[in-house]
């Protein structure tokens, strides 16, 4: 049995969490900011369905991308060098937000439901969550979502709706994050994707650790300010 959050703003002790299914903690509480943010804080994060009470998260292993070691293969290079495209911060959170919780292909459905929505747009318009677009012809192309603690970045969902979109925004989030002294950018849950991006999973103890570290430090107060024009000759 996980125990069941009521009014109060605690949760409990993430070594707590259950074995299976992998790191699921707790139920009930809401979406407001403040719980939304202290979750954060001590590594858990909210993942339910439509129909399912708020359930709460902390696996035993988490995947995560020191931007340091972000790795870009020869063919993604080519991309990032070719394609003409435009990457902005925070100028279309609401649409970028929308695009992640549309239906897609073969898909069974979403997490991205509208309270979460609705609680994300919240911490948006508080400071705390952030977007990053890219832009083709003049639209929306691509793009991801996350939250940000000090030098801490959670990413929450990524979108395409052009060949290597979301790539391109996942390569200059880590590349600009990283430059403004983003220690660890969570990515959640491992994917063949994300790995040959260079994230890799680490277990809950060092995954605190790091956290606890780089949630003290302070934004660099260039980090959400940045507009990128790639129109190759």
């Amino acid at each position: 049995m996980i125990p069941w959050l009521g009014q109060e703003l605690v949760f409990p002790p993430v070594r707590t969490a259950l074995a299976e299914p992998d790191g699921l903690l707790a139920a009930g509480g809401d979406l407001s900011p403040a719980r939304l943010l202290l979750g954060y804080s001590q590594g858990i994060f909210p993942w339910f369905s439509e129909g399912e009470p708020i359930l709460w998260w902390s696996p035993a292993r988490r995947m995560v991308l020191f931007p340091e070691q972000l790795h870009v293969r020869r063919s993604l290079d080519k991309v990032l060098r070719n394609r003409s495209y435009r990457v902005t911060i925070d100028t279309a959170f609401a649409q970028v937000i929308a695009a992640c919780a549309a239906p897609r292909p073969g898909a069974a459905g979403t997490w991205i439901i509208p309270p979460m929505v609705d609680a994300y747009c919240r911490l948006h318009a508080l400071g705390a969550a952030h977007s990053f677009e890219v832009w083709m012809d003049g639209e929306l192309a691509g793009g991801l979502y996350g939250v940000a603690l000090g030098r801490m970045f959670y990413g929450e969902s990524m979108f395409s709706h052009r060949t290597d979109a979301s790539k391109i925004a996942f390569v200059h989030m880590a590349r600009h994050l990283g430059q403004h002294g983003v220690r660890m950018i969570d990515c959640q849950m491992h994917t063949r994707h994300l790995e040959s991006l260079g994230a890799r999973l680490i277990p809950r103890s060092l995954f605190l650790a790091k956290l606890k570290q780089s949630t003290l430090e302070p934004q660099a107060d260039s980090m959400w300010t940045y507009h990128f024009d790639n129109e190759p000759s």
